[in-house]
């Protein structure tokens, strides 16, 4: 199949090249109506007492957003102060689509600052009242404004997230130029994998955008779908061209070069962004919609960067590629194979420390608490930020971003055990003040203001405390919705873990024709994904160097950071190994010993694996240096795992591993055999090619480890 894809490139490049500009241009200038569909609501889990809750109560009584305005810098007494307020509130209650306006608290704390509260009615326009209310007050004179909630907050979290998008690209483009340049010594060679990357890009938002129209698309999709599309893209970009100009030593004409580096690591591309699409595919057995469309839409990105990689870039180098030199002849004894003879030396040793040096930097996800977040997970310029930060200061006692705990009863106002509810409700300890609402002839609210946070144990113990009330009611809100998210998470994640373990272990039983190196695979990539998670939270849960990344510790990791670095750092790990064990299979089918071909695998893979790592590492490092903190978790998450992978798994852990199972790392059963020739997708081996017959050195017939793998001798 990769190599009918590769004479169709050679055969029609200008053909392959129109349609991919033609999905470009779609992608930049359609896909980017995506930036006016985001949504920045996560955490709900359709289904749960709490979704059902919420579902209902919109349907009934849509929520009448809040404005809140925070206006200090004067004496709350001060009379110039008043009467401006005084005329911008009066102002603000004319605005269409206004339903209240309160009239202005003075600070009871400092004494110097007004709170004001709007709130807009229920409908569609609830962004144009908004802004004409914000617009009002922000004119307030003498002193200064913040104002944010509803709408406000909203577009300021869709604008944070297209100015994270463009910093991110401003600062990594360049950087990864320059170190392509370094790599492959000239301009073309280094800007075609950038090419690609500007491509996954313009899929990125293609996709996005189609997705918006059948499901919600978060904010911080945008974000780590582009990161994700860049890195991919580059490195699987960079395996190739690599892999060409290896090729081009030994085969002057450049269609057979693009030929052979298709067939050799166009299918290890292949078989990585399969692994990499099924580990993100795993996401979608979580019925939260956010990471669901996450899960997907990552996947399917992949997938682009995948076939442009297989597609584009082989016309690409079918018109342009006799303009890239030949690589230069690689040592036979370099840094790498030096290390991996060194792990040889002592492989128990080694093994035993990097395992332990891991699991230590993994001790801190055991204390992993998840949270909706606040508004500290935005920059401190915001109005958002600067809002919540006056409530502190002169409203401490309002400083609660969540809403209220929301009892939905099936009854009317007047029924006689109402009174029996909210008295039982007003009982619960860590429930500060109750309301009741009639929200229709059969439906009533009683609205309960929890202490503390949402994400506090007194909110939580106070909504469990709620539900084993005796009475028949659904209780939601922020606290519910994240106490239902955490059980949706302990009901799922098995799950989800054995998706894309499962997943994983075909496919790299089919690319690897082992059944030991799969199993291998999914458990240090395992190690890293949690050496990263202990590193988030060490970092943002507990503000351990947080200011060096312009953040604070904030006392839990955003709800969608523990998944997300799953899935994704779960994937790139695997395509890290996949890009070694391609190299370990080849010289292992063209007759080195186990040894021998751990050692000249890394050597071959060693360079371009360490530059490919590097690059997405700077791709992913943009974000750390962006506007939301959640996804300057990911951000940090995806590096340190991509790192750790890179050199500690890959260099250290993988080589004493494989030197300890020695040729039982090639093992197949003989029932296997025929199974793994269906599912191979093998393509000639350039070095098996080049070997006169019958000098195979790996038996096909039988099953013990010691005296052959059993597997098919088709190269990679």
């Amino acid at each position: 199949m990769i190599s009918a894809i590769s004479r169709f490139t050679a055969r029609r490049p200008l053909i392959v090249v129109g349609v991919w500009l033609a999905i470009v241009g779609a992608g930049f200038g359609i896909g980017g109506g995506v930036f006016g569909r985001l949504v920045s609501d996560v955490g709900r889990v359709p289904g749960s007492e709490s979704g059902r809750a919420a579902d209902r109560l919109d349907e009934v009584a849509p929520r009448a957003e809040t404005l809140t305005a925070v206006i200090s810098g004067r004496a709350a007494g001060d009379p110039e102060l008043r009467r401006s307020v005084a005329s911008a509130t009066r102002k603000a209650r004319a605005v269409p689509g206004v339903a209240a306006v309160s009239e202005p608290l003075p600070s009871a704390v400092t004494g110097r600052a007004l709170l004001v509260e709007a709130v807009l009615a229920p409908g569609d326009d609830q962004g144009a009242a908004a802004e004409a209310v914000a617009g009002h007050l922000r004119a307030v004179r003498p002193g200064t404004v913040a104002i944010a909630g509803g709408p406000l907050s909203d577009a300021e979290f869709d604008s944070q997230a297209q100015k994270d998008v463009a910093k991110a690209e401003l600062l990594s483009m360049p950087v990864m130029l320059v170190l392509l340049l370094i790599v492959f010594g000239g301009v073309l060679a280094a800007g075609l994998p950038l090419l690609v990357a500007v491509v996954g890009i313009g899929g990125t938002f293609g996709v996005l955008f189609l997705f918006s129209h059948v499901t919600d698309v978060s904010v911080y999709a945008i974000q780590i779908t582009s990161m994700l599309a860049v890195g991919l893209a580059v490195d699987y970009a960079m395996l190739i061209v690599n892999r060409f100009r290896e090729e081009r030593r030994t085969a002057p004409e450049v269609s057979a070069a693009v030929a052979r580096a298709t067939a050799t690591a166009g299918r290890t591309v292949m078989f990585s962004g399969l692994t990499v699409a099924v580990a993100l595919a795993g996401l979608v057995v979580f019925p939260d919609p956010f990471l669901r469309s996450m899960g997907l839409s990552g996947a399917a990105v992949v997938l682009v960067d995948m076939a442009a990689a297989l597609t584009l870039l082989p016309a690409l180098l079918t018109r342009f590629g006799h303009r890239i030199s030949p690589a230069r002849q690689r040592p036979e004894h370099g840094v790498f194979a030096r290390v991996a003879r060194g792990v040889q030396r002592r492989p128990v040793l080694v093994l035993a420390v990097t395992v332990g040096a891991i699991l230590v930097l993994a001790v801190p996800v055991s204390g992993l608490r998840i949270s909706h977040g606040d508004p500290r997970m935005l920059p401190g310029p915001t109005s958002t930020r600067q809002m919540w930060e006056g409530l502190t200061v002169h409203f401490p006692d309002r400083a609660r971003w969540s809403g209220d705990i929301q009892v939905i009863a099936r009854v009317p106002a007047g029924d006689p055990g109402l009174a029996r509810l909210r008295d039982s409700v007003a009982a619960v300890p860590g429930v500060a003040e109750v309301r009741v609402d009639a929200l229709g002839p059969r439906l009533t609210a009683v609205y309960a203001a929890p202490r503390g946070s949402s994400d506090g144990a007194l909110a939580k113990d106070a909504v469990k405390a709620i539900r084993d009330l005796p009475f028949d009611v659904e209780v939601t809100g922020d606290t519910a919705r994240l106490i239902d998210y955490r059980a949706m998470l302990v009901d799922r994640l098995p799950w989800a873990v054995a998706l894309m373990a499962l997943g994983t272990l075909v496919l790299l039983f089919a690319f690897t024709g082992s059944v030991l190196l799969p199993v291998k695979a999914v458990l240090t990539s395992l190690l890293s994904i949690g050496a990263a998670l202990g590193a988030v939270v060490w970092v943002f849960q507990h503000g351990h160097l947080a200011g060096l990344l312009g953040t604070e510790g904030l006392g839990y990791v955003h709800l969608t950071v523990p998944m997300l670095v799953g899935a994704i750092a779960f994937g790139l790990s695997v395509d890290y190994e996949v890009f070694l064990l391609s190299r370990i299979r080849e010289r292992w089918l063209a007759g080195d010993g186990p040894r021998a071909a751990v050692a000249e695998g890394l050597q071959r893979t060693g360079g371009i694996v360490t530059a490919a790592a590097l690059l997405t590492i700077v791709a992913f490092s943009g974000f750390i240096f962006g506007g939301f903190a959640p996804i300057k978790a990911i951000g940090l998450g995806l590096v340190l795992a991509i790192a750790l992978d890179a050199t500690i798994v890959r260099m250290l852990l993988v080589p004493a591993a494989m030197t300890l199972l020695g040729r039982r790392s090639w093992w197949l059963p003989r029932p296997l055999l025929a199974v793994h020739a269906r599912l191979a997708l093998s393509e000639p081996s350039p070095e098996l090619e080049d070997r006169p017959a019958g000098n195979d050195p790996v038996p096909t017939s039988g099953g013990d480890p010691e005296k052959g793998s059993g597997m098919s001798p088709a190269g990679p």
